[in-house]
């Protein structure tokens, strides 16, 4: 483990391997290094690996304001400049894998890139989600009343995602930013060598946004992972591995 510092922040990368090429691991929104442990491992073998937590997650510390998915790229930046990475390999699943479209469209200089069931693609909103933010706003200034407050937690605790429910204030405002950011505009910009990993039952990131990002993408692939879900290099994790060999072997 090494504590670097980042714009401010502490931030911890854990460095394995001594490979002639390095790997960048950039995990979801909510986990740590941890969840990459198995992949980690495997790849140490031949490359060099900066597994990260980035900004609120993990050992690093929480975003000293409401980060974008561009803020979280510059830390990314900063820990390229800190180790000197040249022509790194980045790997991000979820919300990782958003913050490497955006270092990888706006940098440029990453030799390929892996996206494993990534955020990023905005989906057009059904009536039933204004429906429930308009019935979630009307709710929370309706128990910001003197008599309701005490209720208002119990009641708004039943709207939100997970993440948005395990978020502080602070974390929360910034999972509201990043989650509409739209980055179609930045695939465009991605010239690299690009493998889309996904999970056939993701229910998060489902596999049509794996598709669309193709599309947008200048030399990109797509492997499905049968039965695999947002967490397909778990379900999986076997296969998972293999595919990367692959997509991987020209860089031993």
């Amino acid at each position: 483990m090494t504590m670097i510092k980042v714009q401010q922040l502490n931030i911890n990368v854990e460095k394995s391997g001594n490979g002639r090429s390095s790997i960048i691991l950039l995990p979801g929104w909510g986990q740590s290094t941890k969840i990459f442990a198995d992949v980690n491992n495997h790849l140490m073998n031949a490359f060099t690996v900066y597994n990260i937590d980035l900004p609120g997650f993990g050992l690093s510390d929480k975003p000293n304001a409401v980060f974008n998915t561009m803020d979280y790229a510059n830390i990314v930046r900063g820990i390229i400049e800190y180790f000197e990475i040249k022509d790194p390999i980045i790997l991000g699943h979820s919300f990782g894998g958003r913050v490497a479209i955006k270092y990888t469209a706006i940098y440029k200089g990453v030799k390929k890139l892996i996206l494993v069931d990534s955020a990023g693609i905005v989906p057009k909103k059904k009536f039933s989600y204004y429906l429930r933010v308009y019935t979630f706003k009307f709710l929370r200034r309706l128990f910001s009343l003197p008599l309701l407050k005490l209720y208002k937690e119990q009641v708004l605790k039943k709207f939100g995602s997970s993440d948005y429910k395990n978020a502080d204030d602070t974390m929360k405002k910034v999972l509201v930013k990043v989650v509409n950011e739209d980055l179609r505009k930045d695939l465009y910009q991605i010239l690299c060598p690009t493998l889309l990993i996904w999970g056939t039952e993701d229910d998060v990131t489902p596999i049509s946004d794996a598709y669309l990002m193709k599309e947008h993408l200048y030399d990109a692939g797509i492997v499905k992972l049968e039965k695999g879900g947002h967490y397909s290099f778990l379900d999986n994790n076997y296969l998972f591995l293999s595919v990367l060999d692959v997509f991987l072997t020209p860089e031993k």
